[in-house]
């Protein structure tokens, strides 16, 4: 990557999000883009307050980087894949203009197939951005206790998916907090309000890249070079 591309990347982030502020809404109308986090329990706030959890986090940090984004709850606890593919057409209902997929950790406390919640994710990423809508897919990793066999199997299942639709992947959604006491709450599973800050803090920059590259419709024009002219 060459200097000047890398110049020209900074500067297309800076526009993207100068764009969403000037479209910034008047009160009570609709966010410049709304993203829904397509989930489970880590998506749905799951022992916290609802300004605890990750919707909440990621719409504050947002809007602290100049971006007006509202981050709808999409998430339900005990979901499976297969819950989230069966939930889709509710979501599109709620008129995302992007979604982030964060799916996959039930799978592997029920030790499923993960053939089969390859499926759904295709199944799912397939149906979205038939809709032209943006996605993030969060990966997870299986709990060691299922083996190494399962782990890499189900480990490979989303960046396969990923590089199938041509959407960015944020490798472990749990990254940094999984296994760590201090970041989880009681049952060791689901993160505190500490480590909810600390999965923002690492998955912030991919989702800052993931909006410069697919703004909505509106930002997107903003950034159209224009055309010259010459004589």
């Amino acid at each position: 990557m060459t200097e000047e591309m890398v110049r020209r990347g900074g500067i297309r982030k800076l526009v993207v999000a100068i764009a969403l502020i000037l479209l910034a809404p008047v009160a009570g109308a609709e966010a410049a883009c709304r993203i829904a986090v397509l989930g489970d329990s880590l998506a749905s706030s799951y022992g916290l307050d609802l300004a605890q959890g990750f919707p909440a986090q990621l719409e504050e940090r947002l809007a602290a980087a100049g971006y007006d984004c509202e981050v709808l709850d999409a998430g339900v606890a005990g979901d499976t894949s297969a819950g989230g593919r069966a939930r889709v057409e509710w979501l599109l209902a709620d008129r995302p203009s992007h979604v982030i997929v964060e799916l996959g950790g039930n799978d592997a406390l029920r030790a499923l197939p993960p053939e089969e919640m390859e499926r759904n994710l295709d199944a799912i990423l397939t149906r979205l951005t038939a809709e032209g809508i943006p996605v993030l897919l969060a990966g997870m990793l299986a709990p060691p206790n299922l083996g190494p066999d399962y782990g890499a199997e189900f480990a490979a299942v989303f960046p396969r998916v990923a590089e199938k639709h041509d959407v960015p992947l944020y490798p472990f959604f749990l990254d940094g907090v999984a296994g760590d006491p201090d970041l989880n709450q009681r049952d060791g599973i689901h993160p505190s309000a500490a480590g909810i800050e600390r999965i923002v803090d690492g998955i912030l920059p991919t989702v800052e890249d993931w909006l410069a590259a697919a703004p909505t419709d509106a930002a997107a024009a903003l950034l159209e070079e224009p055309e010259v002219v010459t004589d």
